[in-house]
Order: C-alpha cells, then structure tokens, then sequence
C-alpha cells in the first residue's frame, strides 16, 4: 500500500499536506468518525479522497451541490481515479450505467445527492451488496 505522501503526490501531484490534513487523514485510516471544518478551498476533500484511495472498497460521498460533484469528478478522473456521480442531471440510462460500474468495483468514490440515498431507486439497496469503505457527507 501507497503511504499517504505517495498517495497525495501520485494523485494529486502536491508534496506537502495543508494545516492539519495529514492528520485527518491518519484518523481516518484508523477508522475514526471525523467531523472535519474547513473554509472553501482549504482542501477538506483531499482529506477523504486520500483515503479512498488507500482502502479496499467505494467511498460514498454525499453532496447537495451538484455542479460541485462534478467538478470533483472530473478532477479525479483526469488524475486517474475512478469516480462517478448520481444526480437527478442525469439520464436514467446514465444512472444505471453508474450503479453497474459500482455492483462491479469499478469506482472508488461515487458522489450522491443526498436524495438519492433515500428517494426513488434507493441507493441504500444497492450498497448493502458492495463493500463501502467509507461514507464522506460533504457541504453538510
């Protein structure tokens, strides 16, 4: 397994971690619930992408703003991460193109809307048959 620094630096192409990051993410990777306050831009995501990154399984991050899901999104993929959204911008065909990559771990962090966890086509069903690693709720 990558170490932390290896991870942030392949991925992300930063060598050094922003104050207080590299200790959220620790606790993290040691399993601990973490409540995690940052101002816009101080890289809070950075501090459960790490780790998703580093684990076995999905990352499941919640996220009420859309355009900001798929900004993340697209930055991962363009660093070689596979991610993916679900959001009512999307077709159904879209969608379930995206819960079939997730039944075949193909993802390593799926952005939700909150709605979507619990609304019509509950993904809550579709998680209990894959091995999610983390749950990330972002902009709460």
């Amino acid at each position: 397994m990558h170490s932390i620094q290896q991870t942030l630096q392949q991925y992300f192409g930063y060598n050094s971690f922003r104050h207080n990051q590299e200790e959220i993410i620790e606790n993290v990777l040691a399993k601990k619930d973490s409540i995690v306050l940052m101002p816009t831009g101080g890289g809070k995501s950075l501090c459960y992408q790490v780790p998703a990154l580093m684990l076995e399984g999905v990352t499941i991050v919640v996220s009420p703003l859309i355009a900001l899901m798929k900004d993340q999104v697209d930055a991962l993929k363009l660093n070689g991460v596979s991610a993916a959204f679900l959001n009512s911008s999307q077709s159904s065909s879209e969608q379930a193109s995206i819960i079939q990559q997730l039944k075949n771990n193909r993802l390593k962090l799926l952005y939700v809307a909150p709605e979507r966890l619990l609304g019509q086509n509950n993904l809550l069903n579709y998680l209990k048959e894959i091995d999610v690693t983390l749950f990330a709720i972002d902009e709460a």
